[in-house]
């Protein structure tokens, strides 16, 4: 396959999972709301799929690129080793960087007083969604695209609820519900550009695929263990959170082996 048409896949790919985000946020318009126990049981989905295909679709697939690279399982596991690091202290110095705000734990980063708190929660929403998109984006890099499709209608599926249950704390904070869904729909844009920026690295360069899907996994991995685990035990609700993110990580490692 042509880099051409890898990087539309990719691309289409990540814009398809990005836009479920504004599918999901359509019943905010309906006047439709969510308890606190469904919001942490679909955040703990959300994690289940991003750490599985963490895994499935990303780490042991760069694993087996980069021995068939380096013709060595060490270099291979040091390569996808270093690569996670990197991923999670990309996305850590981001986290540290750019101010911004979660719905429960409130404001992080720098101080930013001339900053309105929309866009505080923009700012957090866009830090989670980047990673997403990156790692659909990269799953198409190789040109593996059962790969792609399979992390793509996972992340497609976790947005869903997540994009309803970003309208509905919007919504809580006092915003309208028609600004509540086009920004919780506009947090989804997100997606297709770090899906377009990751598939047009590692398709640059077969050299650069292990790193990328490395790179992708960890991003994904810190977003998981910094904002999104501890956002679902901070009301009570963990035993339903725990039991969204069981049901997360099966899907798709279903959809992943059946499809991947």
């Amino acid at each position: 396959m042509e880099p051409g048409e890898i990087i539309l896949w990719g691309l289409a790919g990540s814009l398809a999972a990005g836009m479920m985000t504004a599918v999901g946020a359509v019943p905010i318009l309906l006047k439709q709301s969510m308890s606190m126990r469904a919001h942490d049981a679909f955040l703990g989905f959300a994690a289940g799929v991003m750490l599985a295909a963490s895994f499935f679709s990303l780490i042991l697939p760069g694993l087996e690129v980069a021995e068939e690279l380096s013709g060595s399982k060490l270099i291979s596991a040091l390569i996808v080793v270093a690569g996670l690091i990197i991923g999670v202290g990309a996305i850590a110095a981001v986290n540290e960087l750019i101010p911004h705000a979660h719905f429960v734990r409130g404001r992080q980063g720098p101080l930013s007083p001339s900053l309105q708190k929309v866009w505080l929660f923009v700012f957090a929403i866009t830090i989670h969604n980047f990673p997403e998109g990156l790692a659909v984006g990269v799953s198409f890099g190789g040109g593996d695209i059962a790969n792609g499709v399979s992390i793509a209608l996972g992340i497609g599926l976790q947005n869903l609820p997540e994009g309803f249950a970003v309208a509905v704390a919007l919504g809580s904070e006092g915003y309208s519900r028609s600004v509540s869904f086009l920004i919780a729909a506009a947090s989804g844009l997100i997606e297709p550009v770090g899906g377009l920026l990751g598939v047009a690295a590692v398709s640059s360069s077969e050299q650069f695929l292990p790193w990328g899907l490395a790179f992708a996994a960890g991003a994904m991995i810190y977003v998981i263990v910094h904002e999104i685990i501890p956002e679902t035990h901070t009301r009570g609700f963990s035993n339903e959170a725990t039991a969204g993110f069981t049901v997360g990580l099966v899907l798709m490692m279903f959809l992943d082996v059946t499809l991947g």
